[in-house]
C-alpha cells in the first residue's frame, strides 16, 4: 500500500498556484511540489493527483490518497467524472486534467480518504506548506492547459 497525500494551492483565484505531494511507501518518503504563474485552486488539487499518481514506478499498485478536495474526491467517488465522459466533458472545466487522470488513476487500485483542511493533520498541513511555497516561488511553469483557454 502506498500512502499519498495531496494539495494545491492558488494565491488568487485565478492566479500564481501550486500543489504540494507527500508519498509514503513502508520507510520510503518523498516530498513533491511545483508552482504554476497562473492556475486555479481546483486545476492544483487535480494536478496534485495525478503528478503522484504518475510517479509511481510500476502499474497495478494500491493507493490511498488522502486530500482535503472534495472537488477531486468527489468527482471520482461519486462517479461524476465517468459521465462527463460520456459526454466528452462537454461544457466541462479543466477537462484537459480529468482526462490525464483517467489516463493514470485507471492503471492503479485507487482509494480516496478526504480530510479536512487547515485542521492539523501533519501530512496535509505539510502538502499545503509544500504548495504555497511553491507559488510562491520565482521558478513558475506555465499552467498551459489553464493560459490557453481552451479547458475553462
Amino acid at each position: 500500500m502506498i500512502n499519498i497525500y495531496t494539495d494545491g494551492s492558488s494565491l488568487g483565484n485565478p492566479g500564481p498556484g501550486g500543489y504540494g505531494i507527500i508519498m509514503v511507501s513502508g520507510p520510503h518518503r518523498k516530498e513533491l511540489s511545483a508552482g504554476f504563474r497562473k492556475t486555479t485552486n481546483n486545476r492544483m488539487e487535480l494536478l496534485s493527483v495525478i503528478i503522484a499518481l504518475e510517479s509511481l514506478k510500476k502499474e497495478g499498485e494500491t493507493v490511498l490518497i488522502t486530500s482535503d478536495s472534495k472537488y477531486v474526491i468527489d468527482s471520482v467517488e461519486k462517479g461524476w467524472v465517468f459521465g462527463w465522459v460520456k459526454k466528452n466533458f462537454s461544457g466541462k472545466k479543466n477537462a484537459d486534467l480529468w482526462k490525464r487522470f483517467l489516463l493514470i488513476y485507471n492503471k492503479h487500485q485507487v482509494k480516496f480518504r478526504w480530510v479536512k483542511g487547515h485542521n492539523n493533520h501533519p501530512e496535509n498541513e505539510r502538502c499545503d506548506e509544500l504548495a504555497v511555497a511553491a507559488a510562491n516561488s520565482s521558478h513558475l511553469a506555465i499552467d498551459t492547459g489553464f493560459e490557453s483557454g481552451l479547458y475553462n
